[in-house]
């Protein structure tokens, strides 16, 4: 099974346009275009029901002391945790491709709540929901796809998981407001075969030069 993208190279940057957060001129900040990146896969193996899809960074800080603060880095030695971008489930296996855009063109404060995606499909919460809890202005419950926006003081270039995973469920048994480990623990044991790509991105200017 292989997947491929025409927005991104595997193990290289991501373009801006498919990030929530971009480099600033005058902050360290901005929103950006948030488009999904495209993505098409080949390859399934017989016997696939359904697909899911997965973006997940796979280097978000544990320890949220260091994170966005002023005259403070967050070090690259920090352990490691995951935060979900985006989850998919049910995806028909005649799908081989979304285009970039698609799926999300554009940031909904408070979250999309039915975002678009191929017939059949069901997309679940992503950690944004748990990011802007309590905010006044962003929090509520984020569905679909939101992109790369890591912390513009980490030392460490994040990495975003895209992966595919061929599965011979003819519906993930997951219910409404699903995420990302949830979705991991439900298809376990189902997985025929999978295929990833990998972006990294950072908004640290010092690691992007």
């Amino acid at each position: 099974m292989q997947i491929s993208s025409s927005s991104f190279v595997d193990q290289q940057e991501i373009a801006e346009h498919n990030c929530f957060g971009i480099r600033s001129a005058t902050q360290h900040v901005e929103l950006g275009a948030n488009k999904n990146p495209d993505l098409r896969w080949s390859g399934l193996p017989e016997g696939t029901r359904t697909l899911a899809l997965i973006c997940v960074d796979s280097d978000v800080p544990t320890k949220p002391d260091d994170v966005n603060q002023e005259g403070r880095s967050v070090p690259a030695d920090l352990p490691r945790t995951n935060f979900y971008h985006w989850v998919m489930v049910d995806i028909p296996p005649e799908i081989t491709h979304i285009a970039e855009g698609t799926c999300s063109d554009g940031i909904t404060a408070r979250g999309k709540q039915s975002p678009h995606g191929p017939a059949g499909s069901r997309q679940g919460v992503n950690d944004y929901t748990s990011w802007f809890s309590g905010d006044p202005d962003m929090g509520g419950t984020y569905l679909g796809y939101d992109g790369p926006c890591p912390p513009w003081n980490d030392e460490l270039v994040h990495h975003y998981h895209f992966i595919v995973y061929a599965l011979d469920l003819e519906r993930c048994p997951v219910g409404e407001g699903f995420t990302g480990p949830q979705v991991e623990a439900a298809i376990a044991g189902h997985i025929l075969a999978e295929a990833r790509i990998t972006g990294t991105y950072s908004l640290n200017p010092a690691l992007r030069g």
